[in-house]
């Protein structure tokens, strides 16, 4: 029998939600027994291979490509999870929210103290993914399933939600597990 595949990204975040991935240990190899990566840097697979069982999004929206990846992983995942803060309720990259785009741009690549930029432009390339006026949480771009919060979260709750999933047991996490006091 197959065993379900499982994907995993990161958008805007700083991918310290994979490293709890990553940090689950030697527990990893009984995770490998139940599943099966799919697209995810954990393997390096940049392209679904075909439907996954469970999609964990790490980060939030802050540009377009940001979007179209999470949509992709909506239509191509069973269950989507958002995974810790930045995922959940756009984290700390949504700190800009509250300034105008355009002072964010202008201090990063102009008036910044540690700027060096003779030309004076903003860079613009097509290749660069454009940015949004906000940083989005996941939920506001597609339906998600489940929400793991933390910064990041345990790799204990990354374990008992995946494991609770893959082996068609309820989520539930113990208030040890998603306390963050």
């Amino acid at each position: 029998m197959a065993k379900p595949k499982v994907a995993t990204t990161s958008l805007c975040g700083c991918f310290g939600c994979h490293m709890s991935i990553l940090d689950i240990d030697e527990r990893i190899l009984k995770l490998v027994e139940l599943i099966e990566f799919d697209k995810s840097p954990i393997n390096d697979l940049k392209e679904f291979t075909a439907q996954c069982a469970v999609g964990l999004i790490e980060g939030g929206c802050c540009n377009d490509e940001n979007v179209h990846v999470l949509r992709n992983f909506r239509k191509h995942c069973d269950v989507l999870i958002s995974v810790g803060d930045c995922a959940t309720m756009g984290g700390i990259p949504a700190m800009r929210n509250t300034i105008p785009l355009k002072e964010c741009l202008d201090e990063a690549y102009l008036n910044g103290p540690s700027v060096h930029n003779p030309s004076g432009q903003i860079p613009n390339d097509p290749e660069i993914p454009l940015l949004l006026k906000k940083v989005y949480p996941c939920q506001e771009v597609v339906k998600i399933d489940y929400h793991l919060p933390g910064c990041p979260p345990s790799a204990d709750t990354i374990w008992e939600a995946l494991v609770a999933l893959l082996t068609d047991k309820p989520v539930e996490l113990p208030y040890e597990l998603i306390k963050y006091d």
